[in-house]
C-alpha cells in the first residue's frame, strides 16, 4: 500500500510539475503528459508499469472526451460549415487513409488490413493543439483557420464509424463483408434505439434531477448517464467511446448542457491526461533509436503526405498560396483520436508491434512539431496571407468605422449583463460608448436596441486601437475571464499609462494580480454581493437600514480608493 501511494505521489509530482511548465511555455499539456509516461513508463524509468487496471481507468479518458464532443455536437453548425466537413474533410481523410494505407502496405510489408488501420489512425490531425493555436494566433475566422477547423470537425465525427470498423477488420478475412456488414447494421440498430429512447426521457430525468437542487445528485446522475451508455454499448460490442458520444448528443438538446459540461470537465482532463500518460509508457526508446532511419522516413512520410494531401484539395479548391501552405502546415501531425486508433489497432492484432511502435512515434514526434510548423507557415507566408489580410484588415475596419469620431469615449470589453448595465449608465450620463462582444447573439440583440457594438476579441492590441483606445477617456473590462483581463490591461497600459481601468472580477483572490497589471480599479463581484447580503441580514434581524448601509459604506470606503472620500463623507453625514 506504501509502495503504490509513492508511485501516485510520484506521478502527481510529475504532473504537476510538467503541466505547470507546459501553461508556462504555452505548450499543449497533452505533450506534457505524454513526457510523463515516456519518461516513467516501461521503457524509460520502468517506475510505472502497464496493466488491464491502468488501461481501462486509461480508456475512460477517452470515453469522457467523445462525451465532450458529443456535447458539442451541433446539426445547424454542421449545415452552415457542410461544404468544408463533409468536402474538404472527407476528402482529406479518404485521400490520406488512402495513401498511408498503400505506403503501410507495400513500404513496409504490411497487409491491408494492418494498412487501412494505420490510415486511418494517421488520417486523423490534432483538434486540441491545432484549435489552441488558432485561437492565440487570430486565425479562427481566417480563411485557412475555417478550412482547418472544418477539417477538424469531420474528423471528430468520423472517429465513431473509424471505431466500428477496426473491429471488422479485425475478424477472419472470409468473413470480412459479413462482419462489416453486421457490425454497422448492429451499430445503427443500437444507436437508433438509444436516440430514439434517449430523446422522450433524457430532458425529463435531468429535470427530475435538477428538481432536487443538489451538485452532488447533478454530478452523479452525469456520471451515471456517461458510464450507463458506455456499457450499454459495450454489451452490444460497440466502443465505449460511442456510448459516451450519444449520451453527449442527447444532453446537448436539453436545456443542461452548459452545467454538465462544466461538471464533467474535471473527470475529462484528469482521465485523459492519464490516457495520455499510458500512451507515452507505450513509447520505446530504445526502439526509436534502433530504427531512427526509418523513424525519420516515417515522420517525413506523415508531415509531408498530409501536407500534400491539403495542399492538393486547397489548391483544388481555388485557395491562393499562402492559404493553401497554412492550412497544410496546420493539419500536418497526428491526433489524440489517432492515438486512439493505432492502439486499438494494436490490441485488435490488426498491426505487429514494429509497426505499432513506428506508427506511434512518428505521429507523437509530429505532434510535438505542428506549433512550430504552424508559426513557421505564417511567418513564410507573411504572417497572414493577402485574403487573410484583407478579412483581417475589413474586420479591423469594422471596428475603426464604429469608434470614428468618438472622442472621449469608453471603451467597454464584454456586453453580457454587467456590461450592458455599464452602458445604460453611461448613456444616461450621454457619454459615448464602444462595446467590444465575441458572441453573435449578444451583438444582434445590442445591435437591434441601437447599442454601438463590435465583434472583436478584446485582448487583441490591434482591436483595442481600432476601438480608439489613444482618444477614449476609459476602459471597462466587463467579463469574468481573468486571463483575457490580465491581456486587456497589459495591452492598454502598453499604449497608455494614464488612462483609467476597471476590471470586473468573480473572486476577490485574483484583485492583486490584476492590480500588478496595471488595472486603476478591480471590483471583486463576491465582496459586492456580500455586502448586500450582510446589510440584508442586518436588516432584516432589527437593525437599522442606516446602521446597516453605514457598514456598507465603510467597507466600501476602505476598499474601492477612488470612493473613499465620497463613502467617508456619507458616513460623516449620517
Amino acid at each position: 500500500m506504501t509502495q503504490d501511494l509513492l508511485l501516485l505521489l510520484l506521478l502527481l509530482t510529475a504532473a504537476v510539475g510538467s503541466v505547470a511548465l507546459a501553461r508556462r511555455y504555452k505548450v499543449p499539456t497533452m505533450l506534457a503528459y505524454l513526457c510523463i509516461g515516456m519518461a516513467l513508463g516501461p521503457h524509460g524509468l520502468r517506475l510505472l508499469e502497464e496493466s488491464e487496471q491502468v488501461k481501462t481507468l486509461a480508456e475512460f479518458g477517452i470515453v469522457f472526451l467523445m462525451f465532450s464532443i458529443g456535447l458539442e455536437f451541433n446539426i445547424a453548425r454542421l449545415r452552415q460549415m457542410r461544404n468544408l466537413v463533409f468536402g474538404f474533410g472527407a476528402l482529406q481523410m479518404v485521400l490520406t487513409a488512402f495513401g498511408t494505407s498503400i505506403g503501410t502496405w507495400f513500404g513496409y510489408e504490411q497487409g491491408w488490413r494492418s494498412g487501412l488501420a494505420v490510415g486511418l489512425a494517421v488520417a486523423m490531425s490534432s483538434t486540441a493543439i491545432v484549435a489552441r493555436m488558432l485561437s492565440e494566433r487570430f486565425e479562427l475566422h481566417s480563411q485557412s483557420g475555417r478550412q482547418t477547423m472544418g477539417v477538424l470537425l469531420f474528423q471528430d465525427i468520423a472517429v465513431v464509424p473509424c471505431l466500428i470498423v477496426l473491429p471488422a477488420l479485425a475478424a477472419p478475412e472470409t468473413n470480412l463483408a459479413t462482419a462489416l456488414s453486421l457490425a454497422f447494421v448492429q451499430a445503427a440498430f443500437v444507436l437508433f434505439i438509444l436516440i430514439w429512447v434517449g430523446q422522450r426521457l433524457m430532458g425529463r430525468v435531468l429535470d427530475s434531477v435538477a428538481a432536487y437542487k443538489s451538485d452532488e445528485l447533478f454530478v452523479l446522475a452525469t456520471l451515471w448517464i456517461v458510464v450507463g451508455l458506455s456499457y450499454a454499448t459495450g454489451q452490444f460490442g460497440l466502443s465505449l467511446a460511442l456510448g459516451a458520444f450519444v449520451g453527449g448528443m442527447l444532453i446537448s438538446e436539453t436545456n443542461y448542457r452548459h452545467q454538465v459540461e462544466a461538471d464533467v470537465r474535471p473527470f475529462r482532463d484528469i482521465l485523459l491526461g492519464f490516457f495520455f500518460v499510458t500512451v507515452g509508457m507505450m513509447v520505446d526508446i530504445r526502439f526509436m533509436l534502433d530504427n531512427f532511419p526509418s523513424l525519420l522516413l516515417a515522420v517525413c512520410l506523415l508531415v509531408g503526405g498530409k501536407a500534400i494531401v491539403v495542399l492538393i484539395i486547397s489548391f483544388a479548391m481555388g485557395n491562393d498560396r499562402d492559404t493553401a501552405f497554412r492550412t497544410g502546415a496546420q493539419l500536418a501531425q497526428g491526433g489524440e483520436f489517432g492515438l486512439v486508433l493505432i492502439e486499438l489497432a494494436r490490441h485488435l492484432h490488426l498491426i505487429s508491434n514494429d509497426a505499432f511502435q513506428l506508427t506511434l512515434s512518428a505521429m507523437l514526434i509530429s505532434m510535438f512539431m505542428a506549433p512550430f510548423m504552424i508559426a513557421y507557415a505564417a511567418k513564410l507566408g507573411g504572417d497572414i496571407s493577402n485574403r487573410d489580410w484583407s478579412m483581417k484588415a475589413k474586420h479591423l475596419h469594422d471596428i475603426s468605422s464604429k469608434s470614428f469620431g468618438l472622442e472621449g469615449h469608453v471603451v467597454i470589453c464584454g456586453y453580457g449583463r454587467s456590461g450592458e448595465r455599464i452602458g445604460e449608465f453611461l448613456n444616461a450620463e450621454n457619454i459615448p460608448f464602444l462595446a467590444l462582444e465575441m458572441d453573435p447573439k449578444r451583438i444582434a440583440r445590442a445591435k437591434a436596441a441601437g447599442g454601438n457594438i463590435v465583434f472583436g476579441k478584446a485582448d487583441r492590441s490591434e482591436v483595442l486601437k481600432a476601438a480608439g483606445v489613444s482618444r477614449a477617456r476609459g476602459i471597462a473590462v466587463a467579463y469574468p475571464d481573468v486571463h483575457s483581463a490580465e491581456q486587456v490591461v497589459k495591452a492598454v497600459r502598453r499604449m497608455r499609462k494614464d488612462i483609467p481601468i476597471i476590471v470586473r472580477v468573480s473572486d476577490e483572490a485574483d484583485v492583486v494580480r490584476l492590480k500588478e497589471a496595471g488595472a486603476t480599479e478591480v471590483i471583486p463581484e463576491i465582496l459586492e454581493g456580500s455586502l448586500l447580503i450582510a446589510a440584508e441580514t442586518l436588516a432584516q434581524i432589527g437593525v437599522p437600514m442606516e446602521q446597516a448601509i453605514k457598514h456598507v459604506r465603510a467597507a466600501r470606503a476602505e476598499r474601492y480608493a477612488s470612493m473613499r472620500s465620497f463613502y467617508q463623507q456619507q458616513g460623516e453625514k449620517t
